[in-house]
């Protein structure tokens, strides 16, 4: 839906504090689900397997998992987060998926409209976020099962389509038809503003913003809820969205909390070396497939190089071994190397990435090997990019090498995109010192709440918060809602 100038609706801030949130991928979505008076409640007679969890389950059924302690609850928890509140989400909606099983989820969803709270989830994208930038035909890391949401089970989503999950995993078009799907099944559009980008978010005093009035972007003012208590400072959070004509609509909002919840997908990490910013080096497996699609790169080209040992970087040789299009990859670490993202994965599971991995053991330049048009240089890492398309590499022992190329393709992950936030959001981080960055520095936030230590009323959700994978993200999106509830005063007694 787009908007005009006039809109927008003039109201104070005095009489209308809500929550705001930037990013409309899964983890805004789930949110906005929790947010919208969708609770969660331990469903009578159901067994979990693990006793300890059900023991404290059974002891008060009748109260909402939202309205619990969640650090009681999540205590002993053992799984693949180091989020306490994500490893209770997800045992609760996939009591035992990490083993195999299929047990039911434990929860049942009950629709209280009365402990809604008005809120905005802004997005560049339709609902899905970065979804609807990947390449459609890529199949998901994760079990297609484990990308759902609460209360609407992806494989039964699938099955209304008259389709199945290939090895168990699910396309990226799937996944982003899918959101949007339960944006609208569960009546959660009426919050979303799409086409939108945040530019700055900031704190103010309330009373130097209470005597004007504030242009917003709800569009009814009734559903707004009374605060008992003012907070002396507010959000300021400032922004344009794309009409339909390409103009660019500014907007101001003003909110006591604000969750970030905008993921990394916008932001591609650099090198940092001489020649990166050349015409021919790129940043985004999309390059390649446009530079095979205009037959710019084949099978007779100079072969393209590929930077990272990542699943982005393993997609690229793929891509290129089907179109036969010759590949040098170089990446920094051991092939043996246990943090290599390849020695964690099931063979079984994903086999085109176990493929990959042979070659970058088998294919060295040291020794040839069976796989014609592909070599792996591990321990090497890129030392410049020339205008003549020659790429200079170095190894562990600091020999270097010049290797004539057609393009670059640099797929070392990406990091968030904060720009509009005091100093690029570096002070938020666990070390403030140093950029956030999901893997390494993370926004540092209250494990139970996920409200930021640095600025109270700023929450961070998703990989923002080290959180990577969509079944775990899903549970900051519970430690969220429960907090933002306690302070609406939406818990009931």
């Amino acid at each position: 839906k787009h908007f005009s100038k006039n809109h927008f609706i003039s109201r104070s801030i005095n009489s209308s504090p809500f929550f705001f949130f930037s990013g409309n991928g899964p983890s805004g979505i789930c949110l906005s689900y929790l947010l919208s008076g969708y609770t969660p409640y331990f469903k009578r007679h159901s067994l979990h397997p693990h006793p300890i969890l059900q023991r404290k389950l059974e002891e008060a059924p009748e109260v909402s998992v939202l309205d619990q302690d969640l650090e009681y609850l999540s205590e002993g928890l053992e799984g693949r987060s180091h989020s306490p509140v994500a490893l209770l989400f997800d045992t609760l909606q996939r009591p035992d998926t990490d083993f195999g099983g299929t047990a039911e989820s434990v929860l049942t969803w009950w629709h209280e409209p009365d402990r809604a709270i008005p809120h905005l989830v802004l997005g560049r994208n339709a609902p899905g976020g970065a979804w609807h930038s990947i390449e459609g035909s890529m199949v998901t890391l994760s079990r297609g099962e484990w990308m759902g949401l609460p209360d609407l089970p992806f494989k039964e989503w699938l099955k209304q389509k008259r389709r199945g999950l290939r090895n168990n995993r699910a396309t990226a078009e799937d996944i982003a038809q899918y959101y949007q799907h339960y944006v609208m099944k569960k009546g959660l559009q009426k919050n979303f503003r799409c086409g939108t980008v945040v530019t700055s978010v900031r704190k103010v005093s309330a009373e130097s913003i209470s005597n004007h009035t504030q242009k917003d972007l709800q569009e009814n003012s009734d559903s707004l809820w009374n605060s008992n208590e003012q907070s002396t400072e507010v959000f300021q959070v400032d922004g344009f969205f794309k009409t339909v004509e390409g103009d660019k609509e500014p907007f101001s909002v003003y909110a006591e909390n604000v969750v970030l919840a905008t993921g990394t997908y916008d932001n591609p990490t650099w090198l940092g070396v001489k020649g990166e910013n050349l015409s021919y080096v790129h940043h985004q497996l999309s390059a390649l497939e446009e530079a095979a699609k205009n037959n710019s790169v084949g099978i007779m080209s100079d072969p393209v190089l590929i930077v990272g040992a990542g699943l982005t970087a393993a997609d690229a040789i793929l891509f290129a071994h089907h179109c036969n299009i010759p590949v040098i990859h170089v990446f920094r670490r051991r092939v043996g190397d246990p943090g290599l993202i390849f020695n964690q994965l099931p063979k079984m599971m994903y086999p085109e990435y176990h493929k990959v991995h042979q070659m970058m053991k088998e294919q060295t330049a040291a020794c040839a090997g069976p796989y014609e048009s592909y070599i792996s240089l591990p321990e090497h890492h890129v030392l410049s990019f020339g205008k003549d398309k020659k790429c200079i590499l170095q190894d562990k022992n600091g020999c270097q090498k010049a290797y004539k190329i057609s393009m670059a393709l640099v797929l070392t992950g990406s990091n968030p995109s904060l720009s509009f936030l005091p100093n690029d959001g570096t002070d938020l981080a666990i070390d403030s010192d140093q950029p956030v960055s999901p893997k390494r520095n993370p926004i540092d936030v209250d494990p139970f709440t996920y409200e930021c230590t640095q600025e109270k009323g700023l929450y961070a959700l998703g990989p923002l918060a080290g959180d990577n994978f969509v079944r775990f993200v899903q549970g900051g999106a519970l430690a969220v809602a429960s907090s933002l509830l306690k302070k609406a005063n939406k818990n009931p007694p």
